[in-house]
């Protein structure tokens, strides 16, 4: 029962999401055999042009994986998913992965996927990106130096 009200609670947070996370860990195999459920739930709710990364996590734990690597990448092919293992503990790939989803986001903005103007796709555009903002000084609506992102 907890976990069905778990499930209705993210259920509102897939609503105007551009990007999701789908972790589950390598070390307990049950995590991974209820992915197509949740993965069913995320798409069921969501934009259909969301960028969904498959995560294994727990990478640090090779001795006690239950779920191969191997696995993890067949069943992100099958389902069109970025796949990554990290490690939260080492910090191994974590970064990597928020970046990596992000690209995915920009990439779908870059084709028009998503209308930035239309924040239902889960984007909302910073003011540094306004064309007239009021609120911030004069020579401070340039954006950031040297790259970065909103």
């Amino acid at each position: 029962a907890g976990q069905e009200a778990f499930r209705s609670i993210t259920r509102s947070y897939y609503r105007g999401a551009a990007g999701a996370l789908l972790v589950y860990d390598i070390t307990r195999r049950e995590t991974f055999n209820h992915l197509t459920t949740w993965l069913d739930d995320a798409r069921q709710h969501s934009n259909s042009n969301m960028v969904i990364m498959l995560i294994g996590n727990k990478s640090d734990l090779e001795a006690r994986r239950e779920v191969k690597k191997e696995e993890g990448e067949a069943f992100a092919r099958e389902h069109g998913l970025i796949f990554m293992e990290t490690s939260a503990k080492t910090a191994t790939n974590v970064e990597e992965a928020f970046i990596n989803t992000a690209k995915e986001i920009y990439e779908k903005i870059q084709e028009g996927v998503f209308d930035i103007n239309n924040e239902a796709n889960g984007i909302k555009i910073g003011p540094q990106h306004s064309p007239t903002n009021p609120s911030l000084p004069a020579g401070a609506q340039g954006g950031m130096q040297g790259g970065g992102c909103c």
